[in-house]
């Protein structure tokens, strides 16, 4: 079927109308009217070429949440008018240890992402700033009827990048955890080791954000552009979460760690990062990367944000402010994510 998107013709290039093809709906295939698609700062890296070449033209958006129109013949777990989402996934092997053990984002194969990826069919998979998607059942989520969808669109990339290294640092009451950055991804850090039973501190460039911090659930706030944040704090934190993608001084944040603490990047800079090892062996600290989580994982999430009242704060735009949004995200000048109305598209 044609559907209408938008889509980044060439790298850099401002995102225009267009119309792609959708496959048809295999027997294990869901397909899904897209009612929100949230942008993702991924999204504006991908266009843009900072990963490197892109298949383009390319549909960005792998936070999608949206309702069945249609299943195949041997889908069970949806159903037509079910509200569903999809990730930044979209397939895997499935068969490899990681895909086994709940891991399908770490595939050993390559998990194929929900845009400028290549399909099983070997077409290039088109995101979520579009009015239908098909998609694999396996990789289709269940959104509880408790969470705005305009607002819980964005839990399926912001939300799980943060929940999974949150769980799996075992954040909860008695740790002391720090999130690096006030954004799409800071803002649900935040939110989630709340909800976990952290000591939540932000750490941001400036205070500007402070009142909003502490809102969301922060215990404190500091600027790291005033030197003595990094004299006051060191050695305090279990955890500390750096959602920026930009290059930071990492020497100084491990600084901020306990012995036996770990900093994990979940956002993702063009550019490489330094770390003087001393750092690391002077109080067995370490330093780590997460990416989103498995299907499993990302369900756990939707049914702890429901049950904690969590969702993203977003500011709602019809498709034809799309590229102003992405000079706005450049700016930092959203609180907190930029969601698209689909229906914009039609």
């Amino acid at each position: 079927m044609q559907v209408n998107a938008y889509a980044a013709p060439a790298a850099g290039q401002p995102l225009a109308p267009t119309v792609i093809e959708r496959r048809d709906v295999g027997a294990n295939d869901v397909l899904i009217q897209i009612q929100y698609a949230g942008i993702c700062h991924s999204d504006i890296h991908t266009v843009n070429g900072d990963w490197g070449p892109q298949p383009f033209p390319v549909v960005p958006g792998h936070e999608i949440v949206g309702v069945v129109a249609e299943v195949g013949a041997e889908v069970t777990r949806h159903k037509v008018g079910d509200r569903v989402g999809v990730g930044c996934m979209v397939n895997s092997c499935g068969t490899c240890t990681n895909c086994r053990n709940g891991d399908e984002q770490y595939c050993t194969q390559g998990m194929v992402g929900t845009y400028a990826a290549t399909d099983r069919d070997g077409t290039t998979t088109q995101g979520g700033y579009s009015t239908h998607v098909v998609v694999d059942a396996d990789y289709v989520l269940s959104v509880p009827e408790g969470i705005d969808p305009a607002s819980a669109a964005p839990l399926l990339c912001a939300g799980i990048t943060t929940y999974t290294p949150l769980k799996h640092w075992k954040a909860g009451p008695g740790t002391k955890v720090a999130v690096v950055g006030l954004g799409g991804l800071g803002h649900m850090a935040v939110k989630i080791a709340h909800a976990l039973g952290a000591h939540v501190t932000v750490l941001s460039q400036s205070l500007k954000k402070q009142e909003d911090g502490l809102r969301l659930g922060a215990d404190e706030y500091f600027a790291t552009s005033d030197p003595d944040t990094f004299e006051q704090l060191a050695g305090r934190f279990d955890l500390i979460i750096n959602t920026v993608s930009a290059a930071l001084d990492l020497d100084a944040y491990l600084g901020l760690l306990a012995v036996d603490g770990t900093l994990v990047n979940v956002g993702a800079p063009a550019e490489p990062l330094s770390i003087n090892v001393f750092s690391l062996i002077g109080a067995r600290r370490s330093f780590a990367g997460s990416m989103i989580g498995g299907i499993a994982l990302t369900q756990e999430m939707l049914d702890f944000c429901a049950e904690h009242g969590i969702a993203a704060e977003v500011e709602v735009i019809g498709a034809d402010r799309i590229n102003d949004a992405y000079e706005r995200v450049l700016a930092s000048d959203v609180r907190y994510r930029f969601v698209i109305d689909t229906a914009t598209l039609a």
